[in-house]
Protein backbone atom coordinates (compact mmCIF):
# COMPACT_ATOMS: atom_id res chain seq x y z
CA UNK A 1 0.00 0.00 0.00
CA UNK A 2 2.77 2.44 0.98
CA UNK A 3 4.75 1.57 -2.17
CA UNK A 4 1.68 2.29 -4.29
CA UNK A 5 1.30 5.74 -2.69
CA UNK A 6 4.98 6.50 -3.31
CA UNK A 7 4.68 5.34 -6.94
CA UNK A 8 1.62 7.56 -7.36
CA UNK A 9 3.56 10.59 -6.08
CA UNK A 10 6.44 9.80 -8.43
CA UNK A 11 3.95 9.57 -11.31
CA UNK A 12 3.92 13.36 -11.73
CA UNK A 13 7.61 13.26 -12.62
CA UNK A 14 7.48 10.27 -14.99
CA UNK A 15 7.97 10.79 -18.70
CA UNK A 16 5.75 7.74 -19.45
CA UNK A 17 2.83 9.08 -17.41
CA UNK A 18 0.20 7.90 -19.94
CA UNK A 19 1.51 4.33 -19.93
CA UNK A 20 1.69 4.26 -16.13
CA UNK A 21 -1.95 5.36 -15.89
CA UNK A 22 -3.09 2.83 -18.50
CA UNK A 23 -1.28 0.02 -16.72
CA UNK A 24 -2.71 1.10 -13.36
CA UNK A 25 -6.25 0.76 -14.76
CA UNK A 26 -5.41 -2.77 -15.96
CA UNK A 27 -3.24 -4.05 -13.11
CA UNK A 28 -4.56 -2.18 -10.08
CA UNK A 29 -1.08 -0.94 -9.12
CA UNK A 30 1.68 1.26 -10.52
CA UNK A 31 4.68 -0.55 -12.05
CA UNK A 32 7.99 -0.19 -10.27
CA UNK A 33 10.22 -1.03 -13.23
CA UNK A 34 8.32 0.15 -16.31
CA UNK A 35 10.83 -1.41 -18.71
CA UNK A 36 9.47 -4.92 -18.05
CA UNK A 37 6.00 -3.79 -19.06
CA UNK A 38 7.22 -1.93 -22.13
CA UNK A 39 8.90 -5.12 -23.32
CA UNK A 40 5.76 -7.13 -22.58
CA UNK A 41 3.86 -4.92 -25.02
CA UNK A 42 6.43 -5.13 -27.86
CA UNK A 43 5.28 -7.41 -30.66
CA UNK A 44 7.91 -9.34 -32.63
CA UNK A 45 6.81 -7.64 -35.88
CA UNK A 46 8.81 -4.57 -34.83
CA UNK A 47 12.08 -6.48 -35.38
CA UNK A 48 13.74 -4.30 -32.72
CA UNK A 49 17.21 -5.27 -31.44
CA UNK A 50 19.36 -4.30 -28.47
CA UNK A 51 22.97 -3.11 -28.52
CA UNK A 52 24.14 -6.75 -28.73
CA UNK A 53 22.02 -7.38 -31.79
CA UNK A 54 19.54 -9.66 -30.01
CA UNK A 55 15.79 -9.33 -30.74
CA UNK A 56 13.79 -7.25 -28.26
CA UNK A 57 10.14 -8.32 -28.06
CA UNK A 58 7.70 -9.94 -25.65
CA UNK A 59 8.39 -13.60 -26.56
CA UNK A 60 10.71 -14.31 -23.61
CA UNK A 61 8.32 -12.66 -21.15
CA UNK A 62 5.50 -14.63 -22.76
CA UNK A 63 7.41 -17.85 -22.02
CA UNK A 64 7.93 -16.81 -18.39
CA UNK A 65 4.35 -15.59 -17.99
CA UNK A 66 2.98 -18.86 -19.34
CA UNK A 67 4.81 -20.81 -16.61
CA UNK A 68 3.86 -18.34 -13.85
CA UNK A 69 0.23 -18.29 -15.01
CA UNK A 70 0.03 -22.09 -14.84
CA UNK A 71 1.32 -22.02 -11.26
CA UNK A 72 -0.86 -19.12 -10.12
CA UNK A 73 -4.07 -20.40 -11.71
CA UNK A 74 -3.32 -23.91 -10.45
CA UNK A 75 -2.94 -22.45 -6.94
CA UNK A 76 -6.22 -20.53 -7.23
CA UNK A 77 -8.15 -23.53 -8.59
CA UNK A 78 -6.73 -25.76 -5.84
CA UNK A 79 -7.96 -23.34 -3.17
CA UNK A 80 -11.32 -22.65 -4.80
CA UNK A 81 -12.34 -26.30 -5.23
CA UNK A 82 -11.35 -28.11 -2.00
CA UNK A 83 -11.68 -31.87 -2.23
CA UNK A 84 -11.95 -32.00 -6.04
CA UNK A 85 -9.97 -34.64 -7.91
CA UNK A 86 -6.79 -33.95 -9.84
CA UNK A 87 -8.46 -34.46 -13.20
CA UNK A 88 -11.13 -31.84 -12.50
CA UNK A 89 -8.52 -29.34 -11.28
CA UNK A 90 -6.31 -29.90 -14.34
CA UNK A 91 -9.23 -29.49 -16.72
CA UNK A 92 -10.40 -26.29 -15.02
CA UNK A 93 -6.92 -24.75 -15.07
CA UNK A 94 -6.62 -25.57 -18.79
CA UNK A 95 -9.90 -23.77 -19.51
CA UNK A 96 -8.78 -20.67 -17.59
CA UNK A 97 -5.39 -20.34 -19.33
CA UNK A 98 -6.36 -21.38 -22.86
CA UNK A 99 -5.41 -18.88 -25.58
CA UNK A 100 -9.01 -18.02 -26.45
CA UNK A 101 -9.73 -17.03 -22.85
CA UNK A 102 -6.54 -14.96 -22.51
CA UNK A 103 -7.20 -13.24 -25.81
CA UNK A 104 -10.72 -12.28 -24.68
CA UNK A 105 -9.35 -10.92 -21.40
CA UNK A 106 -6.69 -8.89 -23.22
CA UNK A 107 -9.34 -7.31 -25.45
CA UNK A 108 -11.79 -6.56 -22.62
CA UNK A 109 -9.14 -5.13 -20.29
CA UNK A 110 -7.53 -2.90 -22.92
CA UNK A 111 -4.21 -4.75 -23.13
CA UNK A 112 -4.51 -5.36 -26.88
CA UNK A 113 -4.78 -1.62 -27.56
CA UNK A 114 -1.42 -1.03 -25.83
CA UNK A 115 0.53 -3.56 -27.93
CA UNK A 116 3.18 -1.89 -30.09
CA UNK A 117 3.43 -3.48 -33.54
CA UNK A 118 4.86 -2.60 -36.93
CA UNK A 119 2.71 -0.42 -39.16
CA UNK A 120 2.05 -3.31 -41.55
CA UNK A 121 0.74 -5.64 -38.84
CA UNK A 122 -2.85 -6.04 -37.79
CA UNK A 123 -3.89 -7.81 -34.60
CA UNK A 124 -7.16 -8.93 -36.24
CA UNK A 125 -5.16 -11.30 -38.45
CA UNK A 126 -3.70 -13.13 -35.49
CA UNK A 127 -6.19 -14.13 -32.83
CA UNK A 128 -3.44 -14.86 -30.29
CA UNK A 129 -1.59 -11.53 -30.15
CA UNK A 130 -3.66 -10.29 -27.20
CA UNK A 131 -3.39 -13.57 -25.30
CA UNK A 132 0.37 -13.67 -25.84
CA UNK A 133 0.69 -10.11 -24.51
CA UNK A 134 -1.43 -11.06 -21.48
CA UNK A 135 1.05 -13.84 -20.64
CA UNK A 136 3.98 -11.48 -21.19
CA UNK A 137 2.37 -8.97 -18.84
CA UNK A 138 2.10 -11.65 -16.15
CA UNK A 139 5.80 -12.35 -16.70
CA UNK A 140 6.51 -8.64 -16.24
CA UNK A 141 4.49 -8.52 -13.00
CA UNK A 142 6.43 -11.54 -11.69
CA UNK A 143 9.82 -9.91 -12.38
CA UNK A 144 8.72 -6.51 -11.08
CA UNK A 145 6.61 -7.43 -8.03
CA UNK A 146 6.92 -11.18 -7.43
CA UNK A 147 4.61 -14.19 -7.19
CA UNK A 148 2.21 -12.70 -4.62
CA UNK A 149 1.52 -9.74 -6.90
CA UNK A 150 0.63 -12.16 -9.71
CA UNK A 151 -1.76 -13.94 -7.35
CA UNK A 152 -3.42 -10.65 -6.39
CA UNK A 153 -3.72 -9.58 -10.02
CA UNK A 154 -5.39 -12.85 -11.09
CA UNK A 155 -7.63 -12.99 -8.03
CA UNK A 156 -8.68 -9.34 -7.70
CA UNK A 157 -8.59 -8.11 -11.29
CA UNK A 158 -9.56 -11.27 -13.22
CA UNK A 159 -11.53 -13.78 -11.17
CA UNK A 160 -13.41 -11.28 -9.00
CA UNK A 161 -14.25 -8.83 -11.78
CA UNK A 162 -14.08 -10.50 -15.19
CA UNK A 163 -14.23 -14.32 -15.06
CA UNK A 164 -16.68 -16.53 -13.18
CA UNK A 165 -14.47 -19.47 -12.20
CA UNK A 166 -17.43 -21.76 -11.41
CA UNK A 167 -19.07 -21.08 -14.76
CA UNK A 168 -15.81 -21.76 -16.61
CA UNK A 169 -15.13 -24.94 -14.63
CA UNK A 170 -18.44 -26.57 -15.51
CA UNK A 171 -18.71 -25.38 -19.08
CA UNK A 172 -18.10 -27.79 -21.95
CA UNK A 173 -15.55 -26.17 -24.26
CA UNK A 174 -13.87 -29.08 -26.06
CA UNK A 175 -16.32 -29.32 -28.93
CA UNK A 176 -14.08 -31.62 -30.97
CA UNK A 177 -13.87 -34.20 -28.16
CA UNK A 178 -17.60 -33.96 -27.62
CA UNK A 179 -18.29 -34.58 -31.33
CA UNK A 180 -15.87 -37.53 -31.40
CA UNK A 181 -17.50 -39.08 -28.34
CA UNK A 182 -20.93 -38.61 -29.89
CA UNK A 183 -19.84 -40.25 -33.15
CA UNK A 184 -18.28 -43.20 -31.32
CA UNK A 185 -21.37 -43.73 -29.19
CA UNK A 186 -23.57 -43.74 -32.29
CA UNK A 187 -21.06 -45.71 -34.41
CA UNK A 188 -20.95 -43.20 -37.25
CA UNK A 189 -17.86 -42.37 -39.31
CA UNK A 190 -16.40 -38.96 -38.52
CA UNK A 191 -13.49 -37.18 -40.15
CA UNK A 192 -11.94 -33.70 -40.11
CA UNK A 193 -11.14 -32.87 -43.72
CA UNK A 194 -8.55 -30.18 -44.48
CA UNK A 195 -10.00 -28.03 -47.27
CA UNK A 196 -7.36 -25.35 -47.44
CA UNK A 197 -4.01 -24.39 -45.97
CA UNK A 198 -2.50 -21.03 -46.80
CA UNK A 199 -0.90 -17.93 -45.32
CA UNK A 200 -2.56 -14.55 -44.86
CA UNK A 201 -1.05 -11.26 -45.98
CA UNK A 202 1.14 -11.15 -42.86
CA UNK A 203 2.46 -14.68 -43.31
CA UNK A 204 0.34 -16.25 -40.57
CA UNK A 205 -0.78 -19.84 -41.33
CA UNK A 206 -4.51 -20.24 -41.97
CA UNK A 207 -6.36 -23.56 -41.99
CA UNK A 208 -9.86 -24.47 -43.15
CA UNK A 209 -11.50 -27.75 -42.08
CA UNK A 210 -14.89 -29.30 -42.76
CA UNK A 211 -16.61 -31.92 -40.61
CA UNK A 212 -17.62 -35.02 -42.57
CA UNK A 213 -20.03 -37.52 -40.99
CA UNK A 214 -20.80 -40.71 -42.93
CA UNK A 215 -19.61 -38.98 -46.11
CA UNK A 216 -21.87 -35.95 -45.54
CA UNK A 217 -20.16 -32.56 -45.28
CA UNK A 218 -21.57 -30.63 -42.32
CA UNK A 219 -19.90 -27.37 -41.28
CA UNK A 220 -16.58 -25.79 -42.17
CA UNK A 221 -14.48 -23.19 -40.34
CA UNK A 222 -11.24 -21.27 -40.64
CA UNK A 223 -8.63 -20.75 -37.91
CA UNK A 224 -5.01 -19.82 -37.32
CA UNK A 225 -4.21 -23.40 -36.29
CA UNK A 226 -5.59 -26.82 -37.19
CA UNK A 227 -6.92 -27.18 -33.66
CA UNK A 228 -8.74 -23.84 -33.78
CA UNK A 229 -10.41 -24.50 -37.14
CA UNK A 230 -11.45 -28.02 -36.09
CA UNK A 231 -12.85 -26.75 -32.77
CA UNK A 232 -14.95 -24.06 -34.45
CA UNK A 233 -16.19 -26.47 -37.14
CA UNK A 234 -17.08 -29.02 -34.43
CA UNK A 235 -19.02 -26.40 -32.47
CA UNK A 236 -20.97 -25.34 -35.57
CA UNK A 237 -21.71 -28.97 -36.43
CA UNK A 238 -23.01 -29.76 -32.93
CA UNK A 239 -25.27 -26.71 -33.11
CA UNK A 240 -26.50 -27.75 -36.56
CA UNK A 241 -27.24 -31.29 -35.36
CA UNK A 242 -29.37 -29.86 -32.56
CA UNK A 243 -31.12 -27.38 -34.83
CA UNK A 244 -31.71 -29.45 -37.97
CA UNK A 245 -33.19 -32.93 -37.53
CA UNK A 246 -32.99 -33.31 -41.34
CA UNK A 247 -29.21 -33.57 -41.03
CA UNK A 248 -29.54 -36.30 -38.42
CA UNK A 249 -31.86 -38.20 -40.73
CA UNK A 250 -29.41 -37.91 -43.66
CA UNK A 251 -26.57 -39.20 -41.48
CA UNK A 252 -28.71 -42.07 -40.24
CA UNK A 253 -29.72 -42.93 -43.82
CA UNK A 254 -26.07 -42.89 -44.93
CA UNK A 255 -25.10 -45.06 -41.99
CA UNK A 256 -27.76 -47.63 -42.90
CA UNK A 257 -26.61 -47.66 -46.52
CA UNK A 258 -29.76 -46.20 -48.03
CA UNK A 259 -29.42 -45.14 -51.67
CA UNK A 260 -30.22 -41.88 -53.37
CA UNK A 261 -33.86 -40.86 -53.24
CA UNK A 262 -36.04 -38.78 -55.52
CA UNK A 263 -36.94 -35.19 -54.69
CA UNK A 264 -40.42 -36.34 -53.73
CA UNK A 265 -39.02 -38.92 -51.33
CA UNK A 266 -36.72 -36.30 -49.80
CA UNK A 267 -39.68 -33.97 -49.26
CA UNK A 268 -41.53 -36.82 -47.55
CA UNK A 269 -38.45 -37.42 -45.39
CA UNK A 270 -38.34 -33.77 -44.36
CA UNK A 271 -42.02 -33.90 -43.43
CA UNK A 272 -41.57 -37.05 -41.37
CA UNK A 273 -38.12 -36.49 -39.84
CA UNK A 274 -39.36 -34.61 -36.76
CA UNK A 275 -41.78 -37.39 -35.88
CA UNK A 276 -39.13 -40.07 -36.46
CA UNK A 277 -36.66 -38.23 -34.26
CA UNK A 278 -39.17 -37.77 -31.45
CA UNK A 279 -40.23 -41.42 -31.59
CA UNK A 280 -36.56 -42.51 -31.70
CA UNK A 281 -37.43 -45.29 -34.13
CA UNK A 282 -33.72 -46.14 -34.32
CA UNK A 283 -32.76 -46.69 -30.67
CA UNK A 284 -29.13 -47.43 -31.56
CA UNK A 285 -28.74 -43.83 -32.77
CA UNK A 286 -28.47 -41.94 -29.48
CA UNK A 287 -29.38 -38.26 -29.80
CA UNK A 288 -29.07 -37.46 -26.11
CA UNK A 289 -25.64 -35.83 -26.44
CA UNK A 290 -26.89 -33.19 -28.89
CA UNK A 291 -30.44 -32.65 -27.68
CA UNK A 292 -30.72 -29.63 -25.41
CA UNK A 293 -31.88 -30.50 -21.91
CA UNK A 294 -31.73 -28.43 -18.76
CA UNK A 295 -29.49 -30.11 -16.19
CA UNK A 296 -29.17 -29.62 -12.49
CA UNK A 297 -25.99 -28.12 -11.07
CA UNK A 298 -25.15 -31.50 -9.51
CA UNK A 299 -25.42 -33.22 -12.90
CA UNK A 300 -23.19 -30.62 -14.54
CA UNK A 301 -20.56 -30.98 -11.80
CA UNK A 302 -20.62 -34.79 -11.95
CA UNK A 303 -20.27 -34.81 -15.74
CA UNK A 304 -17.46 -32.24 -15.70
CA UNK A 305 -15.55 -34.23 -13.08
CA UNK A 306 -16.05 -37.50 -14.93
CA UNK A 307 -14.89 -35.99 -18.23
CA UNK A 308 -11.82 -34.36 -16.66
CA UNK A 309 -10.89 -37.55 -14.81
CA UNK A 310 -11.22 -39.56 -18.02
CA UNK A 311 -8.98 -37.12 -19.94
CA UNK A 312 -6.25 -37.35 -17.30
CA UNK A 313 -6.39 -41.16 -17.29
CA UNK A 314 -6.13 -41.09 -21.08
CA UNK A 315 -3.00 -38.90 -20.92
CA UNK A 316 -1.27 -41.03 -18.24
Amino acid sequence: MLNNIIDRIKLHFRKDKELYLSLYKILGFYPHNIEYYKTALLHKSLARRNEKGKPVNNERLEFLGDAVLDAVVGHIVFQHFPGKREGFLTNTRSKLVQREMLNRLANEMGITQLIIMSNGSNSSHNSYIGGNAFEALVGAIYLDKGYDACMRFMTKRILEKTVNIDKVAYKEVNFKSRLIEWSQKNKVKLSFKLLEQKRDIEGNPVFKHVIVIEGIECCSATGYSKKESQQIASKLTLEKLRREPQLIHKILAAKNGEGQKSDGDERDDRDNVDNETEKNSHPEFDLSDITHKEKTREQIIDEAEALAFKEVEKNN
